[in-house]
Formats: C-alpha cells, structure tokens, sequence
C-alpha cells in the first residue's frame, strides 16, 4: 500500500511542478510558450487561467494529501 502512495505523491509532486511553471506570472510563464500570453482573444486566456488553477489546486490537495498518508504511514 505505500509503494502506490508513493507513486500517486510523486506523480502529483511532477505534476503541480509543471502546472505551477505554465501559470502566467509577471513574465508571461511556460504558458505564454503554447498561446496562452495571446491577449487578442477575450475569454480564451482567462477560461484557460481558470482550469489551470482548478487543476492546480486539486494537484495540491492530492499532493497534500498523500504526504500526510506517508507520514502517518511510516510512522
């Protein structure tokens, strides 16, 4: 059971890495590399901002969660 926990962890570890480099930051981010720093279009920048912060979120809270399941796990 903790060898599955530890590959979820470490998936969700890789996984809000890269999420968090597509935000958009004060230099447009990696997200401005696939189209996202086209302010030309009116909702497709923010719709896409808003589901790469959801995504984010969830991605920190899996993350969140499975490291406190290791350190009550290995305890």
């Amino acid at each position: 059971m903790t060898a599955v926990i530890v590959v979820i962890h470490v998936l969700a570890s890789l996984l809000l890495i890269l999420f968090i480099l597509l935000h958009a930051g004060r230099g447009g981010g990696v997200s401005e590399m696939f189209g996202g720093g086209m302010q030309t279009q009116a909702m497709g920048s923010t719709v896409m901002e808003r589901n790469l912060d959801r995504i984010t979120v969830i991605t920190a809270i899996v993350f969140s969660g499975t490291t406190m399941l290791l350190a009550f796990r290995l305890q």
